[in-house]
């Protein structure tokens, strides 16, 4: 007779080199619990199938590292934002690219998409956050009201409200028909890292790295309970599919939480160091942690877990009556009204700005052009994607729990296997999109944008001949379109001031705080304090000082353009004749005119010199030296 064996209530499944550098964004699929897609330092987004060691299909196409992922709820779609600001939306049952998005100016920090319609809202480092329709390519509107970062963003289940988490402290709700937030949840006394609303009830938990659980009623608008433990920061929440009770992760644990009255119900131990995600299928929780390239899994078997009772490990230690707990299907609060599945279509809103306008002829489609889904397991992606377009006359394979190792039984690590058959697959855009299926008014502007008047006021001269403001503006396509005048380039500058603001104060910090290490003298210290800041603009300052090579190309480049630009035109007005009469807006621009010259001169003089070095450099003097020929 076979002894029983005693099984474990957590365990490692597996460990994968998921990216050849840096993992720096994971996150699972909330349907099946076993898709995870990874965004690496190299520029990739590689989906891959829990407890299987090899890369089911690779996305390439941003140019910097992948910040944010998100897989959408029937894990058909992926989104992916970079730190340069980009978002790019691929096709996992096509194996193609759909949309690229432009708008934000900083690190894309969180997505999320819409649990019915076609739309994919985006939280950056810039403090904005967008709502973008992805059948029409656009910005549909912009939530401005953080001050800091926003790390984390949720629809609510019936799509009417969208829930942002920031640095800044607080937790804001906004209303996504309205256009505007509904309300703003202080009491955090440190960033909040993530936010999650219960899957049927009016309520909203958000876990902060004040190592706080907070519960935020949804009718009342008023906190309902606060759980705060003496570990570390809270990095992950997930409600129980049916709404029972939370799981929270920390590092090297799992807390399962009540809220009325508010109390622990069980802690298990899991070593998965600092979780980044967590997934519920067949009744055993999914958590998935990274450390450097290297993405390790997780199981906590939920059958072995407490999910009610007395909460014998809560953080509560009083002897208050515990509330009976609510009947399955039951509830205190209201129930989200899921809508109908036939919806008309939106209607158009009113687009923020021309950067926002983009048509599908944009220069985005170079971008999608050079994105490209590259298949490196083909058995596996037709046998998780594939079987969705066809028909089968056999029910749907389900997918069976993780085996739990016994007690006394070493986990198996498994590594990953380097991917046998690359298949590269070009990425046309789509002709045919589904349509929406919300149905919603227009959104009216939270935060009417005043368009500000120039506060110059140029005065009425004669403007030089060859002197356009168009010059120093990005280049326009279609060429009919009236030259730019300068009231109406500085306008286009003015725009995104705050958010320009904001970047460069965060900017600024960064680069304080590397300076005060580098004063010291200890310049390994200073260097692994700008990696750690984990900000590729500090990273770049730094090694341009260091060379001082990056100077040196920006300033041939600059010179450059001003002898293109201006250099004909101070040459016409020195050699023109002598006006008759006085005019004194000739003799200003004469005299201008004249000091330019005299500096160019000098400047000749030095590009002569360095003319003779070899290497990009060299040729840049050289090139210099051919248009200042005029000054010898």
């Amino acid at each position: 007779m076979a002894a029983s064996v005693a099984t474990k209530t957590s365990w490692k499944l597996q460990e994968i080199t998921a990216h050849s550098s840096n993992v720096s964004s994971l996150v699972l699929g909330k349907s099946s619990g076993r898709l995870l897609a990874t965004g690496g330092e190299d520029c990739r987004v590689n989906i891959w199938s829990v407890n299987k060691p090899n890369c089911i299909i690779s996305l390439t196409g941003h140019t910097t590292p992948v910040e944010s992922v998100r897989i959408n709820t029937n894990e058909e779609l992926i989104v992916a934002g970079s730190q340069s600001g980009s978002i790019r939306v691929w096709d996992l049952e096509a194996a193609k690219i759909l949309r690229t998005l432009m708008g934000h100016k900083a690190n894309i920090c969180s997505l999320d998409f819409h649990p019915f319609g076609s739309f994919v809202a985006s939280g950056s480092l810039d403090t904005n956050v967008k709502l973008w329709d992805v059948r029409r390519k656009g910005c549909v509107f912009r939530y401005k009201g953080h001050t800091q970062a926003v790390r984390c963003l949720r629809f609510s289940p019936d799509g009417k409200w969208l829930a942002s988490a920031s640095d800044d402290h607080t937790v804001k709700l906004w209303d996504l028909a309205a256009g505007k937030i509904m309300f703003e949840f202080t009491g955090h006394t440190g960033p909040v890292n993530v936010v999650e609303f219960h899957p049927n009830e009016y309520l909203l938990a958000s876990g902060s790295a004040d190592r706080t659980v907070r519960f935020w009623d949804l009718e009342k608008f008023q906190v309902v309970s606060c759980i705060e433990e003496e570990a570390t920061p809270v990095r992950c929440v997930l409600f129980n599919p049916d709404g029972c009770c939370l799981y929270s992760g920390y590092q090297d644990s799992l807390r399962v939480y009540g809220w009325e009255p508010e109390r622990c119900f069980d802690v298990v131990l899991v070593t998965w160091g600092k979780v980044a995600d967590l997934s519920i299928c067949n009744n055993q929780l999914i958590g998935v942690s990274v450390s450097q390239s290297t993405v390790s899994s997780f199981v906590v078997d939920l059958s072995r877990v407490t999910k009610s009772g007395s909460g014998l490990h809560g953080p509560i230690k009083d002897d208050r009556p515990l509330a009976q707990p609510t009947p399955t299907g039951s509830s205190l609060r209201r129930i989200y009204d899921r809508p109908s599945t036939t919806c008309s279509k939106p209607q158009r809103v009113k687009h923020n700005s021309e950067s926002e306008r983009r048509s599908p002829s944009s220069e985005d489609d170079r971008d999608e052009k050079e994105s490209k889904a590259e298949i490196q397991n083909p058995e596996d992606y037709k046998e998780i994607f594939q079987p969705k377009n066809s028909i089968t006359r056999t029910p749907p394979r389900k997918s069976e729990p993780f085996p739990a190792p016994p007690e006394d039984e070493p986990v198996i690590v498994k590594e990953a296997a380097k991917p046998s058959q690359v298949v590269d697959i070009q990425t046309p855009l789509p002709n045919q999109e589904n349509p929406d299926l919300v149905q919603r008014p227009p959104i009216a502007s939270s935060t009417p944008v005043t368009r500000a008047e120039p506060s110059v006021i140029p005065a009425a001269r004669n403007a030089p001949i060859g002197l356009k403001a168009s010059d120093f503006l990005p280049a326009v396509k279609n060429q009919s379109q009236c030259e730019i005048v300068d009231e109406e380039a500085m306008s286009q500058i003015r725009k995104g001031h705050e958010t320009m603001c904001v970047v460069l104060t965060s900017r600024h910090k960064n680069l304080d705080t590397v300076r005060a290490m580098w004063t010291t003298g200890d310049i390994k210290t200073s260097v692994d304090s700008a990696v750690a800041i984990n900000d590729l603009s500090v990273i770049v300052d730094l090694l341009n000082i260091v060379n001082q090579k990056a100077y040196v190309q920006t300033g041939c480049t600059s010179l450059k353009l001003i002898l293109q630009r201006f250099l004909p035109l101070i040459t016409d007005i020195l050699a023109a004749p002598p006006s008759v009469g006085v005019d004194i807006t000739r003799e200003e621009r004469l005299h201008k005119c004249k000091l330019c010259y005299k500096q160019l001169k000098n400047i000749s003089n030095i590009i002569k010199n360095k003319s003779g070095l070899s290497g990009r450099h060299g040729s840049a003097f050289r090139e210099l030296q051919l248009l200042m020929a005029v000054f010898e």
